[in-house]
């Protein structure tokens, strides 16, 4: 994050907060990027088509921005087996939680949702102390 700004940063979250805003308004569904990719390959969903849809504007989003503006350059400083075990554990915790940031975080707190308030408070406690453990304990 040697780039920040705070302009772009606003706008990228009220970008965020209006399309799930959207997505609750004009069809009922929360913008959770867990429940949504997770269900792609529900075989009893007839719903599969937005789910797809979604997903795929998550990924090409940044190859469209890129066209207007460099993106800067993916530096990858840590093991691949550690990266492929953060992700199965970010996965599990999703599963165990009923959702991940994105559903709670903005969706959830969003609607006032006793849960996603705890679960968003657990979301980032538990982040603290990853952060000072790899930092000050591992090193890493």
């Amino acid at each position: 994050m040697t780039q920040f700004t705070p302009l772009s940063a606003a706008l990228g979250g009220a970008l965020i907060g209006f399309s799930a805003l959207v997505l609750w308004i004009l069809d009922g569904k929360i913008a959770g990027i867990s429940g949504i990719f997770g269900r792609i390959f529900a075989l009893h969903q007839g719903d599969i088509v937005w789910r797809v849809a979604f997903v795929a504007g998550l990924l090409l989003a940044p190859s469209l921005y890129a066209l207007a503006h460099p993106l800067p350059p993916l530096i990858v400083s840590h093991a691949t087996a550690l990266l492929i075990a953060a992700g199965l554990l970010v996965g599990f915790g999703t599963r165990l939680g009923s959702g991940c940031t994105s559903g709670h975080g903005i969706c959830g707190i969003a609607r006032l949702s006793k849960r996603s308030i705890a679960a968003t408070a657990t979301f980032m406690a538990v982040a603290m102390v990853t952060v000072f453990v790899a930092r000050h304990v591992f090193g890493a």
